[in-house]
């Protein structure tokens, strides 16, 4: 192991059960040693922070932001915690709900795809609020950063995808977890401490992926509430509040609770909750979106814009057939009527018939096209409902969201492009310099090039911080 376990004694006079899940992440989030932690992954941390306040930046650009703000500023006072992009500094919890809100408003934010997860979403607003009320430095943020990540990706990997299918969605329920032990680590709690804290979390993990039916924007809140409640979580545990034991796997535990001691709680497997903790990196395994829309989706656009040119225009179409992993249906493909014919963006975004046909009709998958003039593009309405979605029993699903697409044209011909492995994931990962594009691209919509180049410079070199807070405040316009 790569750090050593901070272990105390039981303030209640209970012994610690040393191979628990809760007590091995506890062992870990107290234990770690920041120059243990291989120089490539905390660079690629900070790379993962910059590209969520990038995104967070661009969402500044929709309504959907200045109505939440309204909201959280008309319950809060003032405070200290930037939130990016916009003209306000909130105090610690009611900043962590609108940055993490923020870093998801685009759904264009990273995803631990074994996981299936976004973990900086909520990862970063927890440690930064953290280290506004600690005072920590730039290095301490990058530690309690990547405990969050690796907490909030391992916890998902254990569900072996099976939140999905009973429609919860594991960035708010699992997020709350890593961004408990995120906050842990910078309010100095003990390896104790961080056992009660999980235990408080899981009373606090929650996220429906209802939204789907009406394309809602409670999906962006979810890792923003997930980032509070850890904050909250680790503060009461650090006076003393006593939290639930076997949070994870107990009686009515995590996965009990929200799968049933059933047939999904078989697929379960509790060893990737720990294995390999301060060895192997969940974080390197995070994939960077090409793509502002549903992970799932990823593969099938690719897989579409690699036809495009030699399929020619979309009225020579006669049919299209997608294939995606079999665990992706009712998230990007269900029902179908509903996705022929998305009413908003965030529809848009989860409907894998929409998307392949605008790449096809438009040659690229950017912003713009779901913006409401893509939304009613006749062209790409029409090539919408020829789309047909099938399983793809070749899938390497959890650990690649692959794509494979089947064109007929009205004059015979066939066209076949697949992506077993998306873009973005461990085997494909984007480059430091490709996400330092795509943050500069996303930060450019609301700021100019001066200030977008002094940000990344100080998320970049955050690391080297004596404030993790003075890194990050510049984000926010007032």
């Amino acid at each position: 192991m790569n750090f050593q376990p901070k272990i105390v004694g039981s303030e209640d006079g209970a012994q610690p059960d040393r191979g628990s899940i809760e007590q091995q992440l506890a062992d870990f989030a107290a234990g770690l040693d920041h120059d243990a932690i291989p120089a490539q992954v905390r660079t690629r941390a900070v790379h993962h922070m910059l590209d969520a306040a990038g995104i967070a930046v661009a969402s500044t650009r929709y309504d959907f932001a200045h109505k939440t703000l309204a909201g959280i500023r008309a319950l809060s006072g003032p405070g200290e915690v930037p939130v990016f992009g916009m003209p306000a500094r909130l105090p610690a919890r009611d900043g962590a709900i609108m940055n993490g809100y923020l870093c998801h408003g685009l759904d264009y934010d990273d995803t631990h795809i074994a996981g299936i997860v976004h973990p900086t979403a909520s990862a970063l607003p927890a440690a930064l609020a953290a280290a506004q009320i600690s005072g920590a430095t730039g290095r301490e943020m990058v530690s309690a950063f990547i405990i969050g990540v690796e907490t909030a990706a391992r916890i998902g990997m254990a569900a072996k995808s099976q939140f999905h299918q009973v429609g919860h969605h594991p960035t708010g329920m699992v997020g709350v977890f890593g961004a408990t032990l995120a906050a842990g680590r910078l309010l100095g709690l003990n390896a104790r401490a961080m056992v009660h804290a999980q235990g408080i979390a899981l009373s606090m993990a929650s996220g429906s992926l209802q939204f789907l039916e009406d394309g809602a924007w409670t999906k962006r809140l979810h890792p923003g509430w997930a980032a509070a409640s850890g904050l909250t979580a680790a503060a009461l545990a650090r006076e003393g509040f006593h939290g639930a034991s076997a949070p994870y796997d107990g009686r009515f535990g995590l996965f009990n609770s929200y799968l049933g001691c059933g047939p999904r709680t078989a697929e379960l497997d509790f060893s990737l909750a720990t294995a390999g903790l301060g060895e192997t990196w969940e974080l390197m395994a995070t994939a960077i979106k090409p793509f502002p829309t549903c992970h799932f989706t990823h593969g099938a656009i690719d897989a579409a814009l690699a036809l495009r040119d030699e399929v020619g225009a979309a009225e020579g179409i006669e049919s299209i057939l997608v294939k995606v992993p079999e665990g992706t249906h009712k998230t990007i493909c269900e029902p179908e009527e509903k996705k022929f014919a998305p009413q908003n963006d965030y529809d848009a975004k989860f409907s894998v018939q929409f998307l392949v046909a605008a790449a096809l009709v438009r040659g690229q998958l950017t912003l713009s096209e779901l913006e409401p003039d893509a939304l009613r593009d006749e062209t790409i309405l029409a090539l919408t409902r020829r789309v047909r979605f099938a399983d793809d029993p070749d899938s390497p699903f959890p650990a690649a969201y692959s794509g494979e697409v089947l064109i007929k044209t009205k004059d015979g011909r066939e066209f076949l492009h697949r992506e077993h492995i998306n873009r973005g994931a461990a085997n494909r990962p984007l480059s430091n310099g490709e996400i330092v594009a795509k943050y500069r691209d996303n930060a450019a919509m609301t700021f100019g090039a001066e200030r977008v180049a002094r940000l990344e410079a100080d998320v970049l070199e955050l690391d080297a911080a004596a404030s993790a807070l003075e890194a990050f405040s510049g984000f926010a316009t007032a």
